[in-house]
């Protein structure tokens, strides 16, 4: 190795170690609403500060770095203004990450992935380990948290809603029954892109209960009822389609088996199963996928799978594997009762 390419492997290494500060700086100019701040133009730090209850010397020292790193550009007279990667932390744009950003930094969340190693030792869940409970548990008795976690799911839902809702023909279908359907984002897309469909939204009630502004507020609310319950307990009958978005990765096989028995239970002979998730990439590819299944190891206790591994699930479930439809690094796996 020359000189050169030894020293660039050490500087991209060094700025690998150091990932924690950029996720750390965006998560707080979100949360403090900067971009929203600058949505109408340049600003002072000074005034930023004002606007947002802060202090300037070392907000400026924030936004500084944040410009640094091309989210912001650092104008004359300690002025900032947003650059287009910074706009997509504005939370009025399409396909925000606003909520992302403002959950990742969370101190419950960042807690949980310093027990990373502890998981690794161990087998355990690093939440758990962390909180002594589970994820959903924690937020049902921290309230507070549920909205910042909805935002975060609908963030992302945002990311592929529009191009699941145009990929797939969801016209096929009278009800779709949204299991685990968090803040509402994907349901909404599919139904405003279908006027003709109608939708159950389904979640734990606190989620369910936070999500009706939104269905709400998008002008669904005639079209999507929305019920609280566990779908390790059952799940609204009557569907033509039931989709699971992100769901069963949160779990390990014996509930995910579960979960897909409940569906089957509750699903005519003729309905669908529509399951959106991550398919892991081959050896040395994938890095978004694979870094979301340590995700999943930290944070929910369950898993990302390859195609076979999917497959597999869903046998164990009650179901057989139809078809996959591939949207933005997302598989729409369609499945039938067995």
């Amino acid at each position: 190795m020359s000189v050169g390419s030894y020293a660039a492997a050490r500087s991209e290494l060094h700025r690998l170690v150091n990932g924690y500060q950029i996720s750390q700086a965006l998560h707080v100019i979100t949360a403090l609403g900067i971009p929203d701040q600058l949505a109408n133009g340049p600003c002072s730090s000074q005034d930023l500060a004002a606007a947002v209850e802060a202090s300037d010397g070392p907000l400026y020292r924030l936004l500084r770095a944040v410009a640094a790193i091309g989210a912001l550009e650092e104008l004359p007279g300690r002025r900032f203004a947003l650059t287009e990667l910074g706009e997509g932390l504005r939370s009025d744009v399409p396909g925000s990450l606003a909520g992302w950003a403002a959950f990742v930094g969370r101190g419950y969340y960042w807690a949980a992935w310093s027990r990373l190693i502890d998981g690794v030792r161990t087998g355990g869940h690093a939440f758990r380990l962390e909180h002594g409970t589970d994820p959903w548990t924690y937020r049902q008795t921290h309230p507070e948290e549920i909205p910042v976690f909805n935002r975060a799911m609908n963030s992302i839902s945002d990311q592929v809603a529009d191009s699941l809702a145009t990929a797939y023909d969801f016209s096929q279908f009278r009800t779709i029954v949204d299991v685990g359907g968090g803040g509402g984002a994907l349901i909404a897309a599919v139904l405003g892109r279908y006027p003709g469909v109608r939708a159950v939204l389904f979640d734990l009630p606190d989620v369910v209960g936070d999500a009706r502004g939104f269905i709400e507020q998008a002008g669904f609310a005639a079209r999507c009822e929305l019920v609280g319950g566990s779908f390790f307990d059952s799940v609204p009958a009557g569907g033509d389609a039931y989709l699971l978005k992100s769901v069963l990765h949160d779990w390990y096989d014996a509930d995910v088996k579960r979960i897909l028995q409940v569906c089957h239970a509750a699903m005519r002979p003729d309905a669908v199963l529509l399951v959106i998730e991550r398919l892991l990439a081959p050896p040395n590819e994938g890095a978004e996928g694979k870094l979301g299944d340590l995700n999943m190891l930290v944070a929910a206790g369950g898993c990302e799978r390859t195609t076979e591994e999917w497959g597999a699930a869903l046998r164990a479930g009650g179901f057989d594997r139809r078809g996959v439809t591939l949207v933005h690094g997302s598989a729409l796996i369609e499945a039938a009762r067995i």
